[in-house]
């Protein structure tokens, strides 16, 4: 997104506050000078005390602020309380003309700088105001400093004061001392209800309503004062130069949706250091996450950063701007840049259309920790009123730029109907923020809450009846807890002869036992021993399972079955239910049998005629244990030991390899 679309108001409801801000920090940079009467920078420190210490700081509702009293007024080592509401758009009239009128001829009339003195008006245009801000190159964003990051960490917050019936959604802050107002503290025509003045008998009605008039001499006797403040030592021109200026921007702020806007003048370690400050409410119905999203997606020279105030969560955003500085406020007549550090924060209100913005900027970077822990401080001084109504979609304050039509709406279903329904089903749903999420609410509470608990109680209800369990994969069968793979197991039962575990005859295959019995060898069997040929014919009498009485025997000095039969089962689990209970472990260790030695491994005698011999493979000469196969033969030995080589010898070579 270009640069032109982040600070359109078409794209950026926040972009005409933005402008504001813009505007402020071009006076600042042009009409302040080494004359300026400053505060000490200790003044932005008078907000950091104990609420204890003074008895509205924790109860700024309890202030008579607007629309009984005026919009902002300063209370003694606290600074300014600033309010600002949905429900008082005010009248709208245009003042600033008059206001300028009438500082003209407060301060003796005369040019203006960068004013032609016989023009016979004076506007913001004259003045090229206001400027529009740029977003600067990335290396000059300044950093998120630490009085911003620790609002990240959790903390309480506070619930909304309820406010009567009609009086909508407000806000309450407080700022620091070191802060010049522009804006009135009765607020434009309209937003105060105060007693004013009833209009001379002679007045023109042209002129306007006797609120519009009380607003006017309000906001320019206003002015003056700040100007004679900034400007004590010099002489009248810089102070009318810069309340005229101020004033040509009057209809701007109000337009803008702009509560409190105002400028600083500090002196810092005998050098000067100056800010811009800007309250806006605007209309953006999205919810936070989708805010901080839309501003780290559009601002990528940005850093954004979601925290938990204690008026509820915000977007805070830190980057870096530049702005010009018109020919004709200059003091060389030269049109020029200035790079300023600004930081935003975006609270949206409970009303769940509006939005809290408030920034501050400054072209002094070397203070930006000073300005911003001041600024932490007076967003943890939010405070929020509400009537517990929803902004209508269709409502816009008093010149807050409005969204898309449709926009509205699209927060209605994200707020109540996704979360409270599916975490508490049995329970009514809470009070929606809009009349469009009460509905939305309403119409999916029913197939939220009821149907998924219908569901699953009728699927608990017949699974272990009616409904059929499917599993997926191969079943096998579990051995049981007293199973012993070493012990050894019993001959199978005769079908029918069991105790139930035995598959009947004519019983369905489905009921028989799945696997394939096997032989288990005994425990003292040595897989590495020669066998026993004396008992050969015995060997070759044991049968697999399954294997016709008629079919010959096969020896297997392994006990287990032969290729071409069933897949063994080396375990017997599938023998278990066949037979009776597995018999216990033996007692004692099996007996393993001495090692062979060169005297037993002779070659037997050949079997008897007619007798198959059972042997498979050919047997080969086992070393004695103590053989060394490394070791000089003994030659003395060898002459007595060594037989004549005899023809059969010849003929029929034995393969000793090992002796």
């Amino acid at each position: 997104m270009t640069q032109d679309v982040q600070f359109s108001a078409e794209a950026n409801p926040f972009a005409a506050a933005e402008q504001v801000c813009a505007t402020l920090g071009t006076l600042t940079d042009a009409l302040f000078d080494e004359h300026t009467s400053r505060h000490p920078a200790a003044s932005l420190g008078a907000l950091r005390t104990d609420p204890a210490e003074h008895p509205d700081a924790e109860a700024l509702f309890g202030l008579p602020l607007a629309p009984n009293g005026p919009v902002h007024v300063a209370l003694d080592r606290l600074g300014t309380v600033v309010t600002a509401g949905t429900a008082r758009p005010g009248t709208g009239a245009r003042i600033a003309d008059r206001v300028i009128g009438v500082l003209q001829a407060r301060f003796g009339g005369g040019a203006v700088r960068g004013a032609i003195a016989d023009r016979g008006t004076t506007s913001a245009a004259l003045f090229q105001l206001p400027v529009t801000g740029e977003f600067a190159d990335a290396k000059l964003r300044p950093p998120f400093a630490p009085a911003l990051a620790a609002l990240a960490a959790g903390q309480q917050t506070r619930r909304p004061v309820e406010l009567p019936t009609g009086a909508g959604a407000e806000v309450r802050l407080v700022v620091p001392p070191g802060f010049h107002p522009l804006t009135s503290p009765g607020g434009p025509p309209g937003v105060s209800s105060r007693t004013v003045p009833p209009l001379p008998a002679d007045a023109d009605p042209a002129d306007g309503t006797a609120a519009t008039v009380a607003a006017a001499a309000e906001l320019s006797g206003h002015l003056a004062e700040v100007a004679e403040e900034l400007f004590s030592a010099t002489g009248t021109e810089p102070r009318r130069d810069f309340a005229v200026i101020a004033a040509t921007l009057a209809d701007l702020v109000h337009d803008a949706g702009v509560a409190y806007a105002g400028v600083c003048a500090l002196e810092l370690d005998g050098r000067t250091s100056d800010a811009a400050l800007v309250v806006s409410l605007a209309r953006h119905p999205l919810p936070l996450t989708a805010l901080a999203t839309e501003l780290a997606t559009v601002r990528r020279h940005a850093e954004v950063w979601t925290v938990l105030l204690p008026a509820g969560p915000a977007a805070v955003l830190v980057e870096g701007r530049t702005a010009p500085v018109p020919g004709p406020l200059a003091a060389d007549g030269q049109r020029r840049w200035v790079v300023t550090s600004a930081v935003e924060a975006f609270v949206p209100l409970p009303d769940g259309g509006t939005v809290l913005c408030v920034q501050l900027s400054t072209a002094r970077p070397e203070d930006w920790e000073l300005y911003t822990e001041a600024f932490a401080e007076l967003l943890k001084s939010i405070q929020f009123g509400w009537d517990g109504e929803s902004a209508p979609a269709a409502a816009t304050p008093t010149g807050v730029p409005a969204t898309a039509p449709g926009a509205a709406p699209t927060r209605a279903p994200i707020q109540e109907p996704i979360q409270e329904p599916i975490q508490e089903p049995a329970q009514a749903p809470a009070a929606a923020p809009t009349p469009v999420a009460a509905a939305a609410a309403a119409a999916s509470v029913e197939p939220v809450s009821v149907e998924p608990v219908s569901v699953e109680s009728a699927a608990v209800e017949e699974e272990p009846t009616e409904a059929p369990v499917h599993l997926r994969g191969t079943p096998v069968r579990v051995p049981p807890a007293d199973f012993n793979p070493f012990a050894p197991v019993a001959e199978p039962l005769a079908a029918g002869a069991g105790t139930g575990a035995a598959t009947a005859a004519g019983s369905a295959p489905e009921d028989r036992p799945k696997g394939t019995p096997v032989m288990v060898p005994p425990p003292d069997f040595d897989p590495f021993a020669m066998p026993d040929f004396s008992t050969a014919g015995a060997a070759a009498d044991v049968r697999p399972a399954g294997t016709p009485a008629g079919a010959p025997a096969i020896a297997d000095p392994f006990g287990t079955t032969v290729a071409g039969e069933p897949k063994s089962d080396p375990f017997g689990t599938t023998l278990a239910p066949q037979g009776p209970a597995v018999p216990p472990p033996p007692s004692a260790p099996p007996i393993i049998p001495a090692p062979v030695t060169a005297a037993t491994t002779a070659t037997p005698a050949p079997a008897a005629a007619g007798e198959e011999t059972p042997r498979k493979g050919t047997p080969v000469m086992v070393p004695p244990p103590d053989f060394d196969p490394f070791a000089m033969p003994d030659l003395s030995a060898t002459p007595a030991a060594a037989p004549e080589p005899t023809a059969e010898a010849d003929a029929a070579p034995e393969h000793r390899p090992f002796g």
